[in-house]
Parts: structure tokens; C-alpha cells; sequence
């Protein structure tokens, strides 16, 4: 099953009509080793990464018709629980009942903005200037590219000392020093193809030039923003990206931050993340299995046999994809965060692993991973795609998350999932469109990561084995010598000799 667009789209119904006739015939007609190999390859993902170790309301809410109300009590559970398509409809309702109550535009504001209608989002917050209101104009000037109105909005929410908001703190300087500038303007050819590194797992790689210096970024869908590394100096700004030497992007604001933690833990000079904004105007293609990143000037067509996922962006910038823990199209729904700088492929807090219907209790712990325990979860459908058997994680901090951004997750969809698909950004990020890979292809990846795993594992056995050979040793150093030993010792040690 294919979900409704959550915002207006470029393509007609009928194109999606056929789409989502392409891919439910593409599903039915998949073989069931495709299903084994993508068990194999998610299961390797496991394996691999534990062998390396408001404003007030103009009216009181009790003159709101029942169903105005009704209409925006659901708007905003549904909003809450990431389900963005289910609230913009219920929102559009309320909206529709009660059009000037402040508390019922600020809400579809929000919905507004996490289906990326930045201008409708400004236009429903227009004369609300409560921080809440300011922090949705913000953000939907930012990511439209309005600069100038951005800044102003945030100097006045940062202005009120009530409100903590990083990412309004990080993005206000870039905004004051990028006045008069166009962000993510694409010069050159129109499509660069990149190879993805391999650093042993499925962190998702990509050379590219930062200010003219070859570097080493990582693709990280948890960051809204670009972030570059300043661990040799120096602070965020607007820089300008090279990619393939045929693509540049000038004038891409990025944030300052030290990266050489990643760096050690990746055993990787990384000194960019590409965040989801970034992503979104790239119109990107990441085909990890294939080892190739496309960044594209122009929108990419359809491909011929893919399943259409639309995302919501809570906030702007968290993406979240629509899922579901049962094959049956009325399943109960999920929401899950796209956090490809997390490795397994899901992981999932007691909530959702309960709306799976499994029970954590019979989870194993993770070697190596304190406090993570592994499971499995039988069933996650993405758009028409039906996967069975996905392993992943209970541990995972997505209450923090969860509270940064103020709704409530089931989980995480970690780089080891995003991995066995090859995963294209339409419509400025609206629509990302997955395209199975061939049985053939899965498999050699798991097999892939079935080696690695034994290598890591083999690797960390032997640096065990040697540091327990160098503590033995250095405890044998610290004994008496033989020549120190007293003489009556040796007598004693030949007991019935005497």
C-alpha cells in the first residue's frame, strides 16, 4: 500500500496511480529469496556492529462546537505520534470549523510544516507572535530560503528568555551573516555519480570537496542541517560543496561542530555531515550496495519499479517515514526517524516493540553494547514493501529525541535498513521513492557482512587473547625471581624427596 502524499507534489494522480500499480505488481511477483536474502543482509547489520564492539484561544475551548473540537483532539494525537498524513486531514477540518481560533491554526501550522508547505505555515501564524508561533515562521523561512525574514524572526523568539532552543541559537548566526545570499544554488553539469567508501558497516559514506579541500562526509538524516567540522578551528559558516568536480552547491550554511569523536569511531576523517536539508535539494540518490551516490541539478524521473513513501519532516527537518508492523493494510500504524548514522537496522523503544506485538523479555543483550538488547521484529511494511524478519535494537536513546522535538516515536530506521534499498529524493524531500535490489544483490551484501562480522569478531578475540597475555605476563614480572627465592623453598616444593 502506497500512503497519500502528505503535501502538495509536482506528479499527477495518475503517474502515482501507476506507480503504485508498478509496485504492488513488482511485490507480488517477488520471489521468496529475495525476502531471505534482505533477512540475511538486515541480520548482518547485527552481527557486523556487535563483533566491532501554544497561543491563548481567542474563544474558550467549551464554545467549540463537539465536533470542532473532536476534529482537533485527533489533529493533534495524530500529529504527536508522527502520523502527519492523518493530521493534516483532521487538521483541515478543524480549521474548517473554528478557521480564527489561534490554538487550531498554530496546530495545522506545525502540520503545515512537517509536510514542507513552508508558505502556508507563515500564512497560518501571521499575526501570532507567541514564541511557539515564531519558532514555526522561522523555521518555514529557513527552509523556503528566506534568509533575511528568518534571521529577523529569530532575533525576536531569541529574544524571549523563556525559550531554549539550539537549533534556533545555531542557525540565527549563519542567518545574520547570510543576508543577500541564496542557499543551495546548483552550478555545473547535471548529474555527478560519487562512490561510496567502505569503511566495513553500512555508515553511508560520500567524497566531496568542502571550500576546494577534499574531505570526507557522512550521510546522517538525523541532523536537519549541514554540520562541519571545526575540531581544527574555527566555527560554522556558509560554505560551498564540490561534487564529482561536475556539481557545485554554493552558499550551503553550515553548522560548527567538533566531529573528531566520529572521526576515532569511525576510524574515518569525517569532516561533513549531510543533513536532510541538504539531501532534499541535492534530488540524491544513495544506492549503498551498488557503492554510489548521485547528486542530480534537476528533478529525477519516477523509476520504473519503486514503491512511493512520503515523509513527514516534524519541526522542518526530523524525517520521519510512515510504517506499519503488519502486512494488513488497516495495521496499526508507526512513525520511525530516519537516523542513518545508527547502524541496525531498527530499533524500537518498549512502545513500539509492545505495538509489534513482541515481547522484550525473551531479548538477548548485545555483545559489546552495554544496556542493548537484540530482537526481532516480524513484520515492518514501507510504503507497498513488505519486510519480514528485520532485527533490531531495545536501548536505543529515542526518549531523548522524542523530547527535542515533541512528539512520540516508535523508533529508529538505522542505516543497516536504508541500506538494502536504493533510496531517491523527489519533490524537494516530499516524496523519496525505494527501489528493491535483486535477491542476488541482497545476498552478497549479507554475505558480505557475514565475513566482516567474522573478521571484527576473529580481530577482537585475538587483541583479547594478547592483553591477557600481556597482563599475565606483567603479573608474573612483579613475582620473586628464582635467585631471590628462599633457599628452603625448592626442598619443600620436592615434598616426599626428603
Amino acid at each position: 500500500m502506497v500512503h497519500r502524499s502528505l503535501a502538495p507534489s509536482r506528479f499527477s494522480a495518475r503517474s502515482r496511480a501507476r506507480s503504485r500499480a508498478r509496485s504492488r505488481a513488482h511485490l507480488r511477483a517477488r520471489p521468496g529469496a529475495r525476502q531471505r536474502a534482505r533477512s540475511s543482509l538486515l541480520w548482518g547489520s547485527i552481527l557486523l556492529i556487535a563483533a566491532s564492539g501554544c497561543g491563548g484561544a481567542a474563544t474558550g475551548e467549551a464554545a467549540w462546537p463537539d465536533g470542532a473540537r473532536q476534529w482537533y483532539e485527533r489533529a493533534d494525537a495524530s500529529y504527536r505520534h508522527g502520523d502527519i498524513e492523518d493530521a493534516a486531514e483532521a487538521s483541515e477540518q478543524a480549521l474548517r470549523a473554528l478557521p480564527d481560533e489561534p490554538k487550531v491554526r498554530l496546530l495545522a501550522a506545525h502540520v503545515a510544516l512537517a509536510r514542507l508547505e513552508l508558505d502556508r505555515a507563515v500564512q497560518l501564524t501571521q499575526g501570532m507572535n507567541d514564541s511557539e508561533a515564531r519558532g514555526v515562521r522561522a523555521r518555514a523561512h529557513w527552509y523556503a530560503g528566506r534568509v533575511e525574514q528568518a534571521a529577523a524572526e529569530l532575533d525576536a523568539l531569541l529574544a524571549d528568555p523563556s525559550v531554549r532552543d539550539p537549533w534556533a541559537q545555531g542557525v540565527a548566526k549563519l542567518a545574520r551573516r547570510g543576508r543577500g545570499r541564496r542557499p543551495f544554488e546548483i552550478g555545473g553539469g547535471l548529474v555527478a555519480a560519487l562512490d561510496m567508501p567502505r569503511i566495513g558497516n553500512t555508515t553511508l559514506l560520500v567524497p566531496v570537496e568542502v571550500n576546494g579541500e577534499p574531505s570526507l562526509a557522512m550521510i546522517a538524516t538525523d541532523t536537519a542541517e549541514t554540520v562541519v567540522d571545526t575540531s581544527a578551528g574555527g566555527e560554522g559558516g556558509w560554505v560551498s560543496l564540490r561534487f564529482a568536480e561536475r556539481i557545485e552547491v554554493s552558499d550551503v550554511p553550515a553548522i560548527g561542530k567538533d566531529l573528531s569523536g566520529l572521526s576515532r569511531q569511525l576510524n574515518a576523517p569525517i569532516k561533513l555531515l549531510i543533513g536532510v536539508q541538504l539531501l532534499r535539494q541535492l534530488h540524491a540518490t544513495v544506492d549503498f550496495a551498488a557503492g554510489q551516490f548521485v547528486v542530480r541539478s534537476f528533478e529525477p524521473p519516477p523509476p520504473p519499479q519503486a514503491t512511493t513513501v512520503h515523509p513527514g519532516y516534524v519541526r522542518g527537518g526530523a524525517m520521519v517515514l510512515p510504517a506499519s508492523f503488519s502486512a494488513e493494510s488497516e495495521g496499526a500504524r508507526a512513525s520511525l526517524l530516519v537516523h542513518t548514522t545508527m547502524a541496525y537496522p531498527v530499533a524500537l523503544d518498549e512502545g513500539g516493540w509492545e505495538k509489534a506485538g513482541v515481547d522484550v523479555n525473551g531479548f538477548s543483550a548485545l555483545p559489546g553494547q552495554s544496556g542493548v538488547k537484540m530482537g526481532r521484529l516480524p513484520m515492518l511494511r514501507l510504503g507497498a514493501f513488505e519486510i519480514p524478519n528485520v532485527p533490531g535494537i531495545l536501548g536505543a536513546p529515542i526518549h531523548e529525541v522524542e523530547k527535542s522535538l515533541g512528539v512520540e516515536l516508535d523508533g529508529f530506521a538505522g542505516s543497516g535498513l536504508v541500506a538494502t534499498f536504493r533510496v531517491t529524493f523527489a519533490d524537494g524531500g516530499r516524496t523519496v521513492w525505494l527501489e528493491d535490489l535483486p535477491p542476488e544483490v541482497l545476498e552478497q551484501e549479507a554475505n558480505a557482512r557475514a565475513r566482516q562480522a567474522e573478521e571484527r569478531a576473529a580481530a577482537r578475540a585475538e587483541a583479547e587473547a594478547a592483553a591477557a597475555a600481556e597482563a599475565a605476563e606483567a603479573a608474573g614480572a612483579d613475582r620473586p625471581s628464582p635467585t631471590t627465592a628462599p633457599a628452603a623453598q625448592p626442598a619443600q616444593a620436592t615434598g616426599d624427596g626428603r
